[in-house]
């Protein structure tokens, strides 16, 4: 892809005929409307947990942004991909019962006691961490849940609007990891541990999709398939409990919690092998890698750890869930990887040189040719370097900033 061919306009402001003022205020006013009604929004009904809705905030806010500065067509051609994953995500939920396949129901608290010397992780944890109320750490806890439904979308979003080339290898990463994971749910549903809690082996014999226990207010009288529970603290419910969205109590965000749960009930109740959460959290951690400032580095390893951590706490997943959605983000990203490698090497045989092997899971394939680098992070989208094409290479690999 060459600097010429990033589909912008020039800015109405560079005009050969001088300068003019009419976009950069439309676009000013635009932007100024967008956030009044966003916060409009967010006081009488509170905070976006949505997907759709989020697409649609940053969508419209890119719209806003791209006054005078692009074609708004694009914003329609570019985020396409993110409206058809949720839109596939959300008919995925039928999918296994059509192909046929059993629900995973008893292997995975099995490995994790496998692993962990007889404990369910799950059942650890809640054990003795778990407080009658929600204490303040667990706003964290939902907080980072939380995002999962819109840190990929505000990510994209400021990628697009300093980088479109970055930005492409930021979608292909995205679209690739969720429908391979979406492709994974239809062939081998699974529960999750809070499912597990409420059901008897006999209770999912045969492997049911959405067995009437599953839906029961409470748990199994002996802890289900997770086994009893002994709390540590007094006034704590003595059993495996869902508590990923417990914590906006402490907030009194009441509403954001009804919608949350409401969304939470509406999609796939089986899609826990692998863990999407851990999965897209360790990949753009591992974008954002080599993008971002160095003090950045402790905050993006520390999300993919407390991600972990709050999705099995939470009930939402076992401790195998989430190796096996690090494991597929790697495989995803490496074979990404390998693609923009092959495709690059067709259209230049023999002219471009590599990365190692072994180079970072958030570092770009790029073609080194005059005229097909594209900006870092920190400068203008499109500016060209008039350094020769060694020269640029050389420069990119010693900042660390491969594209």
């Amino acid at each position: 892809m060459t600097v010429t061919d990033t589909d912008r306009e020039a800015p109405a402001e560079q005009r050969p005929d001088g300068p003019d003022r009419r976009p950069t205020l439309l676009r000013r006013a635009a932007i100024t409307v967008w956030v009044a009604v966003i916060v409009l929004r967010t006081a009488t009904t509170g905070l976006a947990f949505n997907r759709e809705l989020i697409l649609l905030y940053v969508c419209t806010g890119l719209l806003a942004a791209s006054i005078g500065r692009q074609r708004l067509i694009l914003i329609l051609r570019d985020w396409l991909p993110f409206a058809v994953v949720l839109l596939v995500y959300d008919l995925s939920r039928g999918a296994a019962d059509l192909i046929g396949t059993p629900t995973q129901w008893a292997w995975q608290p099995d490995v994790d006691r496998w692993m962990f010397l007889g404990a369910v992780p799950t059942v650890w944890l809640q054990e003795r961490l778990k407080m009658p109320a929600p204490p303040w750490w667990e706003v964290v806890v939902s907080t980072v849940y939380m995002s999962f439904f819109i840190l990929p979308y505000v990510v994209a979003g400021a990628l697009w609007l300093r980088d479109r080339e970055i930005w492409k290898a930021f979608v292909r990463r995205f679209v690739a990891l969720s429908f391979a994971a979406l492709a994974i749910y239809a062939m081998l549903p699974a529960a999750p541990p809070w499912a597990a809690a409420r059901c008897e082996p006999a209770d999912v014999s045969g492997g049911p999709a959405d067995p009437p226990c599953m839906f029961r207010p409470g748990p199994a009288a002996d802890g289900g398939l997770l086994g009893p529970v002994a709390t540590l603290h007094d006034g704590a419910r003595d059993f495996v409990e869902r508590i990923s969205t417990r914590g906006f109590n402490t907030l009194h965000l009441d509403v954001a919690r009804s919608l949350l749960d409401e969304g939470q009930a509406s999609v796939n109740l089986v899609a826990a092998i692998p863990s999407l959460h851990a999965g897209l959290s360790v990949m753009i951690a591992a974008f954002l890698w080599s993008r971002m400032p160095r003090w950045w580095r402790p905050l993006l390893a520390g999300y993919v750890l407390i991600m972990a951590f709050t999705l099995v706490y939470s009930a939402e997943h076992y401790v195998v869930d989430i190796l096996l959605g690090w494991a597929l983000a790697a495989v995803v990203v490496l074979a990404v990887r390998r693609f923009e490698r092959w495709r690059l090497a067709a259209t230049a045989p023999g002219e471009i040189e590599w990365p190692a092997d072994d180079a970072e899971l958030g570092q770009d394939v790029f073609d080194p040719r005059p005229g097909h680098l594209s900006a870092p992070l920190g400068q203008a989208a499109g500016q060209a370097h008039a350094l020769r094409p060694e020269a640029q290479f050389g420069q990119r690999q010693a900042t660390g900033h491969l594209r």
